[in-house]
């Protein structure tokens, strides 16, 4: 009867291992530059999710700097409806790992990325030490899968907006998320 589990979890590491090794084949090496971007550590504590990818933008084309987190969230979408509202954006976008002191600026937008329909939303972020940030939220779904990005920076909300799609949008990041997402 004890072997039933044991089972389980080989099944689970070998996943997570077949996971990891698609992510080590189309990712480049962390610290390597693409424009102005550049990959960083991700810096929040684990939760009920993996870690995903973070990556800064510093110069001219991104303003005062941006930063963008960006990971899969595997069986927490609505499977008939998707990311339907702002509310759900609100609450899976991980906002709340950069500071819990959110306030939406105003309704949000569908957008989709790569290929997975969505929402955005900005926000006015109030960091620790008090300064504030714009901030905009992403969340995509395919079948019953998330992917979910939260932005941020000193600018304008739109600014960081435009900037985290146009990362989202590039082809190697478009490659790591469709990865992501069928990695179970």
């Amino acid at each position: 009867m004890r072997r039933w589990p044991v089972i389980v979890v080989a099944a689970v590491a070998l996943g997570a291992l077949s996971g990891a090794a698609a992510y080590q084949h189309i990712v480049p090496r962390q610290g390597e530059q693409k424009g102005s971007w550049q990959e960083i550590a991700w810096s929040f504590p684990r939760d009920g999710w993996p870690a995903g990818r973070a990556f800064r933008c510093r110069g001219a084309s991104c303003g005062d700097g941006v930063e963008v987190y960006v990971r899969p969230k595997i069986g927490f979408c609505n499977c008939d409806r998707g990311v339907a509202d702002d509310d759900e954006v609100d609450r899976v976008a991980d906002l709340d790992l950069l500071s819990e002191r959110f306030t939406p600026i105003q309704a949000g937008d569908v957008i989709s990325v790569a290929d997975m329909p969505g929402r955005s939303r900005a926000y006015d972020l109030k960091m620790t030490g008090g300064t504030r940030h714009a901030a905009v939220g992403i969340a995509v779904s395919r079948r019953c899968d998330l992917l979910v990005a939260v932005a941020h920076g000193k600018g304008d909300a739109m600014r960081v907006r435009r900037e985290a799609l146009q990362l989202l949008g590039e082809d190697e990041m478009t490659r790591w998320m469709m990865a992501a997402m069928e990695a179970r």
